[in-house]
């Protein structure tokens, strides 16, 4: 009924309109930081949620296509632009203790994962076909993000027609976790229950500035900026993205992938985001007179990072799940559930912020891109850099968890 109302099969704006979609996709960016500025209740949600909910309505319209080379560029290239303009102030020397504390926390979260791919395949195994093998599938993808999903569904055989399903059941619940882990900071609940200090620090930073509007219009209140600071930004992040390319691609060619142990250091160290993070950091911090005064960095990566959050709601077709598999996303659900109810139980225990918590669990379900985005968003920048590399770490464990629980579960 809603694709005959909406045709989502034929968008008013065809996948190949490159303009207009990217026309599209900037306005809804510069949209949610107006918006996130200017009201209250935009503030609230976070201008990251309101650029992700406006594509979300707009794809589910059949208005703007949920598949484009747009939306590919912007994964593909923008978002790599991106993360050398926001680390270039992020010394090393003070981050590597939130990257080891970051890195247990999401462990934590890991095995919550494992344990939720476990309960959802108890409660449902005997209503979704393949769901053994999608358990393993999913387990990889909630543990090291997206680039786990495709080939531990060509490792466990999965069928097009239930990849398909799964795929469209994880982009929507990925944009559901999203708006979720973005809205508990503001929940009087977890502030109580929980330190905050990075949240503390944003809104402590704020607090006293006259600046018309929300906090986040104070926040990112005019600076003075020159054309030299946006030549040299832009010039360093393609160097450093190009470059990180370079290494990531020798060193996954030169690393063989013979066994466990080597196939798990050529998928680590053949990952251009490790290398766009540690390349970035070791400039930052060898550095910091020349990259610490470059001026806009943050302003300009943050632009970029708003068109990334845009693009995420673009895929979250409630149309097709309904049509499709409901049960895939319910299945998705009590993995997600579950990875969060022992993120927050054991970082209580074991005393983590809630910033740190809530990073570590977008970094299992979305990967290091979608949590370091999440960071940059609420203005956490020290957890930036960690939030990358260990993000990237689950790309590799991601997969080998995703094996074991597949093989628990008998899948071929």
């Amino acid at each position: 009924m809603w694709g005959e109302i909406f045709n989502m099969d034929n968008p008013l704006v065809g996948a190949d309109n490159t303009w207009v979609l990217w026309a599209i996709c900037a306005a809804g960016a510069a949209g949610a930081i107006y918006l996130e500025q200017k009201y209250t209740w935009a503030a609230k949600a976070s201008g990251a949620i309101v650029a992700l909910v406006m594509a979300l309505i707009l794809s589910n319209l059949g208005i703007i296509p949920t598949a484009s080379p747009v939306w590919d560029t912007v994964w593909n290239y923008v978002v790599p632009l991106s993360l050398p303009l926001l680390l270039m102030q992020c010394n090393v020397r003070d981050m590597g203790k939130d990257s080891l504390r970051l890195l247990g926390i999401f462990l934590c979260g890991s095995v919550g994962t494992m344990a939720g791919a476990l309960i959802g395949f108890a409660v449902l195994g005997n209503f979704i076909p393949e769901l053994n093998a999608l358990a393993g599938v999913f387990t990889g993808t909630y543990i090291g993000g997206s680039v786990n999903f495709a080939a531990l569904g060509e490792a466990f055989g999965v069928t097009g027609e239930m990849l398909s399903a799964a795929t469209v059941a994880d982009n929507l619940l990925m944009a559901l976790y999203f708006f979720v882990l973005v809205m508990i900071p503001g929940i009087g609940f977890f502030r109580k229950h929980y330190k905050h200090p990075h949240q503390d620090a944003v809104e402590s930073g704020t607090a006293d500035n006259d600046t018309e509007g929300t906090a986040a219009a104070a926040y990112w209140g005019r600076k003075e900026m020159s054309l030299k600071d946006i030549a040299l930004a832009v010039a360093v992040a393609f160097v450093i993205v190009a470059v990180s390319g370079i290494v990531a691609d020798f060193l996954a060619g030169v690393i063989p992938t013979s066994n466990p142990v080597l196939s798990m250091l050529n998928t680590l160290f053949g990952n251009m985001y490790l290398w766009i993070a540690t390349i970035s950091m070791i400039c930052a911090t060898a550095a910091p007179g020349f990259f610490g005064e470059i001026r806009g960095t943050n302003e300009m990566g943050t632009f970029l990072i708003y068109l990334f959050f845009f693009v995420i709601g673009v895929p979250a077709s409630i149309p097709l799940i309904v049509r499709n598999s409901p049960l895939l996303l319910v299945f998705a659900a009590i993995v997600v559930i579950v990875n969060m109810l022992f993120s927050l139980v054991l970082g209580k225990i074991f005393k983590f912020d809630l910033e740190e918590i809530l990073c570590a669990s977008n970094a299992n379900i979305g990967g290091p891109t979608t949590s370091a985005a999440m960071a940059v968003s609420k203005g956490w920048t020290k957890l930036v850099g960690p939030c990358l590399i260990v993000g990237t770490i689950g790309y590799v464990i991601g997969t080998y968890c995703g094996l074991i629980i597949g093989s628990l579960l008998g899948a071929a």
